[in-house]
């Protein structure tokens, strides 16, 4: 065996290789995904048709069912009950989803034209009066000393 690897070489190579990233990730994750920061006042995506039915399914169903504590078997019975309604069963649901797709996109649109004029100036102004207003008390203590010690 002569240069060759021992077991425990290999073993230890692999562990370093197959290393995988810590849940979470911080800061590096978001580097290097490139992903840019989610914009908390960004309004939400309106919800699918499907979801706007599963809204009252499980509602419906908890009544019928109040022991069931599985949110997979409210999934289940709503995704099996959605695919055995007929086109016409399922156009309400269609309705409000397309309802609160318009109320969306009209959203957007004002949250691009506030994102196409930039901040707003009075929050920073406020803030930077409030730096700038510092340093002017603490230059006219200043200046008020130096006319004291003239006279």
């Amino acid at each position: 065996m002569k240069g060759g690897r021992s077991k425990s070489d290999t073993k230890t190579t692999k562990l370093s290789v197959n290393k995988k990233p810590t849940k979470g990730g911080g800061a590096a994750a978001a580097r290097k995904s490139g992903k840019a920061a989610k914009d908390p006042n960004k309004p939400k995506r309106p919800a699918s048709a499907f979801f706007v039915f599963m809204e009252e399914f499980r509602e419906q169903y908890k009544r019928e069912h109040p022991k069931n504590k599985s949110v997979a078997a409210v999934g289940k019975a709503g995704g099996d009950k959605w695919k055995s309604l007929s086109e016409a069963e399922k156009a309400p649901f269609v309705a409000k989803a397309d309802k609160r797709k318009v109320e969306y996109e009209k959203k957007m649109k004002a949250y691009n034209k506030e994102q196409a004029e930039g901040p707003k100036e009075e929050e920073e102004s406020e803030k930077s009066m409030s730096e700038v207003n510092d340093d002017d008390e603490d230059d006219e203590e200043g200046s008020g000393e130096e006319d004291d010690d003239d006279e």
